[in-house]
């Protein structure tokens, strides 16, 4: 990817507890869940943009 950078937000406690146990059970870091999530997040939002508007 390339050089990373520190990011902090705020999360409701009740899904940084279960990102923590998906971290647990997948044997992966917050970190590396979290970049796969946004990753995730921005080609839905890319596809979305490529689609003709009406």
């Amino acid at each position: 990817m390339g050089d990373k950078k520190v990011f902090s937000t705020r999360l409701e406690d009740d899904l940084l507890k279960k990102l923590k146990h998906l971290a647990i059970d997948k044997d992966e870091s917050l970190g590396n869940l979290l970049e796969e999530a946004i990753q995730d997040l921005l080609k839905k939002y890319e596809k979305q943009e490529s689609k003709p508007k009406k």
